[in-house]
């Protein structure tokens, strides 16, 4: 890593011809070919493999992460991924036959052509460098789209790094990244491109929505949100307890889909919080600070912020509040407050505060988590299957984890994505080649099927309207009342509204379909 040149920033007058470099080469026709797509995929995997060491290294620098952290959440992530796509791409991207065709239409062979988007935009976040930005751009390599790759300044050594792998694996023309910070961010956007892709605050997200909607851009936005856990009076405390302790400790909070702050029931609130300490205890026996599992905050601005809702806070400080503004430690922390309007709520702590809030049962739960915020990216109930049923029943989120932290997105064949403030569209797996892609339908007419058609050229007669509605018009299988009518065995147990079929033709019938489902039986065995 040392022999790599200092992070720089992007000459500004140079976007725009990095802008047209991939633009330039996505009209070449040359990244549509699967044999292309999985070379760029291929090559991309072995230069993560021979980086692994220095990328290792440059999350040390930018976030304090441990190798096993970096291994679990970065490298290993993305490696797997590549593979994945790699296996399944073939199928992805084959054509799709439409569904539910009559056969008049069958005539003209309806497909779902998936073709790539073209030239995109990716924006990567700090928190996991590689996974938010490589992760993304592994489904546009996948869908045969060129890009820019845009690093977060705030992870300087891993954008840095990042940038030399994509020089030294992918087409160059195709294939760019962009350094630098707001300015050159900017300037990015002032590009038309044919998809940006963000992964960050919704501040910013809201920014390059607007952005993007001055050229008809379409976007996808990884956003944060207010997540909440919800521990009920019939969950398991130590398990709840173990579990959201993990999920702040993992990159010291600064997760997007991590709890931003814990509901818990008043009747089970006291054995909660004693296996809470319990879990510190034995998670950390000698404390966060000077463990090399336990990482930093990624700069001094982060670090004041967290230290700001902390100290604006009007609840009980019970475990942790250690800082360290010298070497941007901070300590997980539990809070109890006793109102959701409380500063530690107020926002996305993105941080390892753990704010705790009481109250009385499921329902109460439920309301507070929809006032506080109405679509989170993340929801982690635990408790009974009926309470936690209740609660994915009557509340909204990007994602979901039952009697878990954040496990829904540790799954890299599962979608993964925001609903309403906390995001659109989503991506992992076949959905990171979808998001990249555009599913086009195709109809070929044949030339001996004009007869059929002469129904809708001019001049209109009511026999062409009667022929083109025996054609077209589809019957309902329900009454006027909702009720179902359509369907043989509706028909067959006299239930299809008004039928004049005699009872023992239907029990003729009934006993014929019988025995076709016998001989069926039999031939299959």
């Amino acid at each position: 890593m040392a022999d790599l040149p200092p992070f720089t920033d992007t000459p500004m007058d140079k976007i725009p011809e990095l802008h047209e470099r991939v633009v330039r080469k996505f009209h070449t026709h040359t990244t549509r070919p699967l044999p292309y797509r999985l070379k760029q995929l291929r090559q991309l995997y072995w230069a993560l493999k021979d980086e692994e060491p220095a990328l290792t290294e440059a999350c040390k620098l930018d976030l304090g992460k441990s190798a096993y952290e970096t291994y679990l959440t970065e490298v290993g992530w993305v490696l797997n991924d590549i593979l994945f796509m790699c296996k399944n791409l073939e199928r992805f991207a084959k054509d799709e036959k439409a569904e539910d065709m009559d056969l008049t239409n069958s005539f003209m062979r309806p497909t779902i052509r998936k073709d790539p988007l073209g030239a995109v935009l990716i924006i990567g976040a700090y928190n996991f460098p590689m996974q938010l930005t490589l992760g993304p751009l592994v489904g546009a390599l996948a869908a045969g789209c060129t890009a820019v790759i845009k690093p977060s300044e705030n992870a300087p050594n891993a954008a840095r790094i990042m940038q030399h792998i994509i020089q030294q694996s992918l087409d160059p023309d195709a294939y760019q990244v962009v350094q630098g910070g707001i300015p050159e961010t900017t300037a990015l956007l002032e590009r038309k491109w044919d998809k940006i892709f963000y992964t960050g605050n919704g501040r910013v997200g809201t920014i390059i929505a607007k952005k993007a909607a001055e050229t008809l851009t379409p976007v996808t936005l990884e956003l944060g949100g207010k997540n909440p856990a919800i521990v009920t009076r019939n969950a398991d405390p130590r398990l709840a307890a173990r579990r959201l302790l993990w999920a702040k400790l993992v990159n010291v909070g600064q997760v997007c889909v991590s709890q931003n702050y814990i509901i818990v029931d008043r009747a089970i609130l006291p054995a909660f919080l004693k296996q809470l300490e319990a879990a510190f205890a034995e998670f950390q026996p000698r404390g966060a600070q000077g463990n090399d599992d336990y990482g930093k905050i990624v700069n001094e601005r982060q670090w004041q912020r967290l230290k700001d809702m902390l100290d604006s806070t009007s609840g009980k400080v019970l475990f942790g509040g250690k800082t360290d503004s010298e070497t941007l430690f901070f300590e997980p922390t539990v809070v109890q407050v006793d109102d959701k309007d409380d500063p530690l709520l107020a926002d996305e702590s993105f941080g390892p505060l753990i704010p705790i809030l009481p109250v009385d049962g499921v329902d109460e739960a439920i309301h507070t988590a929809n006032a506080v915020d109405a679509t989170p990216l993340g929801l982690y109930p635990f408790g009974s299957k009926a309470e936690t049923d209740k609660i994915l029943g009557q509340t909204r989120s990007g994602g979901a984890s039952v009697n878990d932290g954040f496990f829904h997105a540790s799954i890299p064949t599962l979608s993964f994505g925001g609903v309403g403030g906390s995001g659109q569209g989503s991506y992992r797996g076949k959905a990171s080649f979808d998001t990249f892609s555009h599913r086009r339908s195709i109809t070929t007419t044949p030339g001996w099927i004009e007869g059929m058609l002469s129904v809708r050229y001019p001049p209109y007669t009511k026999e062409k309207l009667k022929k083109f509605r025996n054609m077209s018009e589809l019957k309902p299988d329900f009454d006027r009342q909702g009720r179902p009518t359509g369907g043989l065995i509706w028909w067959l147990i006299g239930l299809g509204g008004k039928s004049k079929t005699s009872a023992a033709a239907r029990w003729i019938a009934l006993a014929v379909l019988a025995a076709g489902v016998r001989m069926y039986r039999t031939s299959k065995l």
